[in-house]
């Protein structure tokens, strides 16, 4: 097959950390043509999506040798197989963009995920189709309505941007602390920007548990541990990965939430969880495979390459 991945530079990636690269690794491994792109390679001409793909071929050893990119060539879309959408939030106006460009080609190649499904799925508000699984949870852009919820939920909060990702941003929200109306402020732009504020969960001290799900089956967990000195448990502020089962509720949420993301051709999902309730759907690009891989020796990047396969081998006959 020939698979595209459109990502932030390559020169970048984390080779033991980077979901990207783990599946970049697999699908050459599997034989298969490997291209990188970034968003300002994409183009449309004559009512299809056209993209300067660099060939690549990528390693486990150190940078900058992890990484070969040939010279680009310019090339109507249509000729993949599979496309990764795999650059990192925020969802802004270039985003948006990739997707309707992406929209021409939808049709002829599988693209994970859907531009579509993209495009409906802002990763803080798309949890808000599921309220039986979540924490009690506002969206808003008023102080006013985040002080009355705080007040009727007798808790502390979390305030979070709805365009944030890897916890920039997120902060814990107490009535009692000087700071309140200054990090709603801040948050908000005064007033200008919606946030969502969600009930303080305790159990985030024992870790946030990412679920990894493909086609709304999960692939496995990871739970990631907070610092003592830190609110979030993100990897990207130091928060530790530890290895974990999925429990009860855990199932609960995945059967609540599988048929919507299947429905909306959300195909490579990572949920997060706090004390078996539902704080984020991740769908731009989830991340925790390598860790998954690590602690189980699961291989989830060959489940994710063999269904590929198996879609795209369905889809010809």
């Amino acid at each position: 097959m020939r698979i595209a991945f459109l990502m932030d530079p390559i020169e970048r990636v984390l080779i033991d950390k980077d979901t990207t690269f783990a599946l970049m690794l697999e699908a050459q491994a599997r034989g298969h043509e490997v291209f990188s792109l970034g968003p300002s390679d994409l183009m449309a001409a004559e009512g299809t999506a056209y993209a300067r793909l660099s060939p690549t071929r990528v390693e486990r050893v150190a940078p900058p040798a992890h990484a070969t990119v040939g010279p680009a060539v310019l090339t109507d879309l249509r000729s993949l197989d599979a496309f990764f959408v795999r650059t990192d939030p925020p969802f802004d106006s270039t985003y948006l963009y990739v997707t309707q460009l992406l929209e021409r080609v939808r049709d002829h190649v599988l693209v994970l995920n859907d531009p579509r499904g993209l495009r409906d799925a802002n990763e803080k508000l798309y949890a808000l189709h599921f309220p039986e699984v979540m924490p009690r949870t506002i969206v808003t852009m008023r102080e006013d309505d985040i002080r009355a919820f705080l007040e009727r939920i007798g808790t502390a909060g979390v305030i979070k941007p709805l365009d944030g990702a890897g916890g920039r941003g997120i902060m814990v929200l107490d009535l009692k602390d000087q700071n309140f109306r200054s990090i709603i402020e801040t948050t908000t732009d005064a007033g200008r920007r919606f946030c969502m504020v969600q009930e303080y969960l305790p159990a985030v001290r024992v870790g946030d548990k990412r679920i990894l799900l493909l086609e709304g089956e999960p692939l496995g967990a990871i739970l990631r541990v907070p610092r003592a000195d830190e609110a979030r448990s993100n990897i990207h502020v130091g928060g530790s990965v530890v290895a974990c089962d999925l429990d009860a509720d855990d199932r609960r949420i995945i059967a609540a939430v599988a048929p919507k993301l299947r429905a909306d051709g959300l195909h490579f999902v990572g949920l997060d969880v706090i004390g078996g309730r539902l704080t984020e759907v991740n769908v731009t690009s989830p991340t925790g495979i390598q860790e998954l891989s690590r602690f189980t020796g699961s291989q989830p990047e060959a489940k994710v390459l063999a269904w590929i396969e198996n879609r795209v081998r369905s889809a010809s006959h």
